[in-house]
């Protein structure tokens, strides 16, 4: 304090500072995205062990799903009798799924200092819905990120592959959408790679390569945004 703000002899009053309260640091949010077979969930996988041996918070979830509305939701989207099923349905449904798993899971996380590892986004259904089926990317994105206002993450890593790679890799292993055969995934391949011309947010990994190549490309651009 400044000198004679106070009479000789007088006490200085108590200098009362507000509480400090500790907020956690926010989470890291991180998506995985690529065509069906791409190994993205395999690595996702190996990336959740390796956070969780560095001493990180880790949650790891998946798109559709995640919760319990989420799973029922993921049911009916992938269900091979529903082959009948318009994008615009596919769409929105899967927007459904989201908007819970976003409120309910992703974001009370990332606000606990979580780091949240996510198998898919809606950058998933823009390529799907938006590029293959034909609705437009940017409705889809315009739906996320404008209207919905979904949680954005710090880093989408995108695991590229040729469909007839990806198709051997998946061997007889057949859900609704993985039935829609190669050039189907040929669109919905060129849809991400579209999207991640044009989003800093995007990495693209070569996951034609060996595994744990794949692997380490992926851990690494992973530290660079923790």
């Amino acid at each position: 304090m400044s000198p004679g703000l106070f009479s000789p002899g007088e006490k200085s009053p108590g200098i009362i500072f507000p509480p400090v309260y500790w907020r956690p640091m926010r989470g890291r949010f991180i998506v995985f995205e690529g065509i069906d077979g791409s190994g993205k969930s395999s690595v996702s996988a190996k990336i959740e062990e390796s956070l969780k041996a560095a001493g990180r918070r880790v949650l790891r979830t998946r798109e559709p799903g995640g919760t319990a509305i989420g799973e029922k939701v993921r049911g009916v989207l992938l269900d091979p009798a529903h082959a009948e099923m318009l994008p615009w349905t596919e769409l929105f449904l899967y927007m459904a799924s989201r908007a819970q798993l976003v409120e309910q899971v992703i974001k009370p996380a990332l606000a606990k200092g979580v780091d949240v590892l996510c198998d898919r986004y809606y950058y998933s259904t823009a390529a799907y819905q938006g590029a293959a089926g034909k609705i437009g990317i940017p409705v889809v994105l315009r739906l996320a990120q404008e209207l919905a206002r979904f949680q954005r993450p710090d880093l989408v890593l995108l695991f590229d592959v040729p469909p007839a790679v990806a198709r051997r890799r998946a061997g007889d292993r057949r859900d609704r959408v993985e039935s829609k055969g190669e050039a189907y995934q040929e669109r919905v391949r060129r849809g991400f790679l579209t999207m991640a011309k044009a989003d800093r947010r995007f990495r693209v990994l070569d996951a034609s390569r060996p595994a744990e190549e794949v692997f380490e490309a992926a851990r690494k651009a992973v530290d660079r945004v923790l």
